[in-house]
């Protein structure tokens, strides 16, 4: 895979060297510029850019709305010391939202999703998915695995993709979450999220934020898609 090439835009000076202490950690990652506000990063914002570490709080212009001006560049991982963001972030396709104070552990497991991203970008073409009744026949290449339906204990999109995470391992297909929950075969799975969508059985505890499913997975809740989950309260 290529480098992917990054801009950070950090008004707090101590995360901004934090951020890119954590880069420099991954050879994949190429820090093209570290700003302080998008005033001071936007001449080297272009088309070479794959991805942006943006703040929320910034001056001129909040890391939300730099979002969705760029929204060109295909990948976008926010930090902030507000976790009450974390839905609005995802609903803008981020690849992650990390919280404030920054840790190397919660950086490296956001680097694993977005390599994750990028090789889907680069390997889309192989991908393929066969439906049964009981199983999924997953292709990559020459390789096929048979995956059961009810191991999966999530979907999550990925832009054009979906991932689907069970104990075992994540696969990923070239099919969008929306097109796969029009299958029969996903018919117990509700959408909680413009990126994830859950078996109805596996959900143990929600609020107006988030669902906890198989006991010890978090995923956020949409404003969108919180009626879906009304029949929990019933």
């Amino acid at each position: 895979m290529k480098k992917i090439r990054c801009i950070i835009i950090e008004d707090e000076e101590t995360d901004r060297l934090m951020l890119q202490h954590l880069i420099r950690q991954h050879s994949i990652l190429e820090i093209v510029a570290a700003a302080d506000s998008v005033l001071n990063a936007k001449p080297l914002i272009d088309s070479s850019i794959d991805l942006l570490f943006l703040d929320i709080d910034l001056p001129e212009m909040s890391g939300m709305e730099i979002r969705k001006t760029y929204n060109k560049i295909p990948a976008c991982i926010f930090i902030s010391s507000h976790p009450e963001y974390a839905i609005d972030a995802f609903e803008l396709d981020a690849i992650d939202f990390i919280s404030k104070p920054l840790k190397k552990q919660r950086f490296d497991y956001a680097i694993n999703k977005l390599t994750d991203f990028f090789t889907l970008r680069e390997k889309s073409e192989y991908f393929d998915i066969l439906t049964g009744s009981q199983f999924l026949k997953i292709r990559e290449g020459h390789n096929i695995t048979q995956l059961k339906i009810s191991d999966v204990l999530y979907l999550e999109a990925l832009k054009d993709y979906t991932r689907l995470v069970t104990n075992q391992k994540k696969h990923c297909v070239l099919s969008s979450l929306g097109q796969i929950l029009k299958g029969e075969h996903f018919s117990n799975f509700i959408r909680i999220h413009k990126s994830y969508a859950v078996p109805k059985h596996l959900i143990t505890k929600k609020n107006s934020y988030e669902v906890i499913i198989n006991g010890d997975i978090s995923l956020p809740v949409g404003r969108a898609y919180k009626e879906n989950l009304s029949f929990f309260d019933s």
